[in-house]
């Protein structure tokens, strides 16, 4: 009975910590090296978010809020969020409501808002009107940002899944910063080499439910995944990989801590 009760406490402990980390926020603020970077661009501020999950009961949720509110207060010169802003339709009014808050904002979707998951209980949600935020799906937008021009690239995953994505074919050679968004790392490795500077996306949780070991850990949401967030150097460009704030299937994370991050961007 004593190894029972023991065993019981244990795993109670457990989910309760898991519990308490889905809304242990980790915001970040990081140099991303940009060789070849225009001067007017030294500095630039990026705000990077993802895989919000809003109408999923987690306190991912209030990871959502903290994030949010720290980037708004910060007012970076661009934010991007890198899709699954929903889990349910039901999370629309905050979703609508959080990105109401960010300026110079651009979003793409993911996989849970078209229900394209293994989640049994996902439904379908897709938003493509979230403004003041611009949602790209396989289109573009050039802005002038400091005097110079930057492009944005959004892939839809509808065209990811069908392996029929190419945002390099919508790349413009004539900015000076190009920048592609997209819910799945794997884009950096469909594309051309250095068809981006910066590439932004989410997906991978950083395993949500983690196992660390000695020079790494094992995520289980992503078994073959060796890095689960943080900046990558691809030929395609410079991958960053968010560990998103939400959670799904559970409301648990496991050393896999939510987080929002601002790129500083310097050549």
């Amino acid at each position: 009975m004593i190894w029972f009760l023991v065993g019981l406490g244990l795993v109670v402990a457990a989910l309760a910590w898991g519990v308490f980390e889905a809304g242990w926020v980790r915001l970040e603020t990081i140099e991303a090296q940009l060789p070849g970077l225009s001067p007017e661009l030294e500095g630039l501020r990026v705000a990077h978010l993802a895989d919000f999950h809003l109408g999923f009961p987690s306190r991912g949720r209030r990871a959502v809020e903290k994030a949010i509110e720290w980037v708004a207060e910060r007012k970076p010169d661009l934010v991007l969020v890198s899709g699954d802003l929903l889990s349910r339709p039901k999370g629309e009014a905050d979703l609508r409501r959080l990105l109401a808050r960010l300026e110079h904002c651009y979003v793409v979707l993911g996989n849970h808002d078209f229900a394209l998951s293994h989640d049994p209980f996902a439904k379908p949600s897709a938003l493509f009107d979230l403004e003041p935020a611009q949602v790209l799906l396989d289109e573009t937008r050039t802005v002038l940002v400091r005097g110079v021009r930057v492009q944005i690239v959004g892939v839809d995953p509808r065209t990811y899944h069908a392996k029929k994505a190419a945002p390099d074919r919508l790349v413009d050679p004539k900015a000076d910063l190009r920048i592609c968004l997209c819910h799945f790392p794997g884009i950096s490795e469909r594309i051309a080499p250095d068809s981006f500077d910066l590439i932004c996306a989410g997906h991978l949780h950083d395993g949500q439910i983690a196992l660390p070991y000695p020079g790494g850990k094992l995520r289980f949401a992503h078994l073959r995944q060796h890095q689960g967030r943080g900046l990558l150097h691809r030929p395609s460009g410079l991958l960053h990989i968010s560990a998103g704030l939400g959670t799904t299937f559970v409301p648990f994370r496991f050393f896999a801590r939510p987080e929002a991050t601002e790129l500083n961007l310097r050549s």
